[in-house]
């Protein structure tokens, strides 16, 4: 589908994969008529680690710590659709506490998410000074995080049946400083940005996606909604409890690279005020479906064998999958994260497909910027908000 070019000499320019506003090892082929773009051909792999297999031959305990690998900027997202598809699969009951502290963790992470998508974004299109800023308020929330879990980014925090550890003594009123602050901050980021004119130059009316077209290529996410469609899976699924809470689904209609912006400042805020609803409402009780323990575990698995016995000295929790095939999915930062999974009465899965939300918004990407300017490639590729681990998985 190549265009009608007015000269004969096209060039042909390699962008990435280690081009620094490529957010990772993206390729892209771009055939260029002077300043425009002709064709563009995404070239990926060059991340692809074998994260489907892996999780073939790995029980659901041994594999968590490697799915934060996917999506390592919302990375309790990866971790909830894991546990999320043994817990559907084995009817376990998650509770009450326990979902309320996955929803705040799953919330700050969108928060963080969004935060490391807006710096690059601006950075990439000229504004230097939000970069420094995001990463000030990226902070307080990984010290959440850290405080919690143990870790920054690779958090292991989800179980099946809930979650590893209980909230420490103080945390409830750390975040909810944390939460009064950040709010101060998106009203700096709106004022400084969003009317900006260089800023609105440079985004408004560039990589126009119409309604129809988001729904046929499959898009999601922030992508999906900044094109007028209200679709978000946390309204959708009813899965934890977010019903519980008073938000509203962030949406524009325009459907260019300003709007897919708007939505992802108003999500921060609408994340904001999920996570004050849930630390002031968070219940008592265990943080951990103890009965777990005793399901479906797998009969004399061959861990117990003569031959693994000096490798340690307690195997790795097995639990069963039972014999049938299941899809979940969760609203990611990006969009929707699903999982195929298939069980086969054993404690590895027989088949895990991972459906990205970022691999899924990338494909739209050369169609938008053929007859735009070799300028606007990196405005639309910003604002699609891709990560290639996920992309490549």
């Amino acid at each position: 589908m190549n265009i009608p070019a007015t000269r004969k000499d096209l060039m042909i320019v390699n962008m990435g994969p280690h081009h620094p506003s490529m957010h990772g090892v993206l390729r892209l082929i771009i055939t260029l008529d002077g300043e425009d773009v002709i064709d563009c051909e995404p070239i990926l792999g060059y991340l692809h680690r074998g994260m489907e297999k892996i999780a073939e031959n790995r029980t659901i305990i041994q594999y968590l710590p490697y799915v934060t690998r996917w999506d390592y900027l919302a990375t309790m997202f990866t971790e909830a659709i894991t546990v999320n598809g043994p817990e559907q699969l084995g009817n376990i009951q998650v509770p009450k506490r326990a979902s309320y502290i996955r929803i705040i963790m799953l919330e700050l992470s969108r928060i963080a998410s969004h935060l490391l998508w807006l710096g690059p974004f601006m950075a990439d299109i000229g504004a230097q000074t939000p970069f420094f800023y995001i990463f000030r308020e990226r902070e307080l929330v990984y010290d959440l995080f850290e405080a919690a879990t143990g870790m920054r980014m690779m958090h292991n925090f989800f179980r099946i049946g809930g979650v590893a550890a209980d909230l420490p003594h103080g945390w409830i009123d750390k975040c909810l400083d944390f939460c009064d602050y950040f709010l101060t901050r998106v009203a700096e980021y709106q004022k400084l940005i969003t009317r900006n004119p260089i800023f609105l130059e440079r985004v408004e009316g560039v990589g126009i996606i119409g309604r129809e077209e988001v729904i046929n290529w499959g898009l999601s996410g922030p992508m999906l909604r900044a094109s007028g469609i209200q679709w978000d899976l946390r309204k959708v699924d009813h899965y934890e409890c977010y019903d519980e809470f008073d938000w509203e689904v962030q949406w524009q209609k325009e459907g260019d690279s300003l709007a897919r912006y708007l939505v992802r400042i108003g999500e921060m805020i609408e994340s904001i005020k999920i996570i004050q609803q849930a630390l002031e409402g968070i219940p008592g009780g265990p943080y951990e479906n103890l009965e777990i323990r005793y399901f479906d575990r797998e009969r004399n698995p061959e861990w117990n064998d003569f031959e693994y016995r000096f490798i340690s000295k307690k195997p790795s929790p097995t639990f069963e999958l039972p014999k049938q095939e299941l899809y979940v999915r969760v609203e990611a930062p990006k969009g929707e994260l699903g999982i195929f999974l298939i069980g086969d009465q054993s404690g590895f899965p027989w088949r895990w497909k991972i459906r990205p939300p970022g691999f899924i918004n990338l494909q739209i990407l050369p169609q938008l910027v053929k007859r735009m300017k070799l300028a606007d490639i990196m405005t639309i590729l910003g604002s699609i908000d891709i990560i290639m681990g996920e992309v490549d998985r």
